[in-house]
C-alpha cells in the first residue's frame, strides 16, 4: 500500500508537470531581465531627449510574466503575437497601442522597430527604432 501511495504521488506530479504551460524561449528572454534603453531613434535621429517624441520611453522597461509592465515612464500591458515576432504595448497614457517588430531578442539585447503616426503629416509616419540592454 505504501508503494502504491508513492507511485500515485509521483504520477500526479508528472501529470501536473506535463500539463503546466511551457514558456517559450522568447517569452523567457523578454520577461527575465529589466531592460535599460540604449537608443531611441525617430527617423534616424535621437528622439530620447527631454521634449522629444520618445523621451518618456527612456529608462527601464520590465515585461512581467502576467502581461503587465512598465516602459520608461509608462505603465500598462504587453503581449507577444502568436508567432512571437511582434510586441504590442498599451497604456492609458498612450493615444494608441504600439505594435513593434522584434528584430533582436537575446539575453543581453532587445531591439524593436515600429511606425507611429506623425500628427503633422499623417501620410508620413515616424520610423521608430528602440534598442535596450539587459541590466
Amino acid at each position: 500500500m505504501k508503494k502504491l501511495s508513492v507511485l500515485l504521488v509521483i504520477a500526479a506530479g508528472l501529470i501536473l508537470a506535463a500539463c503546466s504551460e511551457k514558456k517559450s524561449e522568447r517569452f523567457v528572454l523578454l520577461t527575465t531581465p529589466v531592460w535599460r534603453t540604449d537608443t531611441l531613434y525617430s527617423d534616424g535621429v535621437d528622439a530620447g531627449n527631454p521634449g522629444q517624441l520618445l523621451y518618456k520611453f527612456k529608462g527601464d522597461a520590465k515585461f512581467n510574466e502576467d502581461g503587465t509592465g512598465y516602459f520608461g515612464q509608462y505603465k500598462g500591458d504587453w503581449m507577444l503575437s502568436s508567432d512571437e515576432t511582434y510586441l504590442t504595448i498599451s497604456s492609458d497614457s498612450l493615444q494608441l497601442p504600439i505594435i513593434a517588430d522584434i528584430y533582436m531578442l537575446t539575453s543581453t539585447d532587445f531591439r524593436i522597430t515600429t511606425k507611429v503616426p506623425n500628427p503633422q503629416n499623417l501620410t508620413d509616419p515616424f520610423d521608430i527604432k528602440m534598442t535596450f540592454k539587459a541590466k
